[in-house]
């Protein structure tokens, strides 16, 4: 499951998120639940919440419904170089 994920998120996400200087990865899948954490122009950035809900979590539900939601752990208090 995590090798088709890196897939759809190296071709529809990553290039996405570069454009502002960030970048994602995947955590862990768990019972169905997704987590990535955002770092560079993410990390602090006050659109990733709706970047992740909005965009990413919708894209990877039509992909794979089988995943139910994706959780970010990243810890955004920490974020220097947010894109604003």
């Amino acid at each position: 499951m995590i090798t088709q994920l890196e897939k759809l998120f190296n071709d529809q996400i990553r290039p996405a998120l570069a454009q502002h200087g960030g970048n994602v990865e995947i955590v862990d899948v768990d019972n169905d639940i997704l987590y990535v954490r955002f770092f560079g122009g993410c990390q602090g950035c006050s659109s990733s919440k709706a970047t992740l809900k909005g965009g990413i979590e919708q894209l990877i539900k039509q992909n794979y419904p089988e995943i139910k939601e994706v959780i970010d752990v990243t810890d955004h208090e920490k974020g220097t170089n947010a894109y604003m």
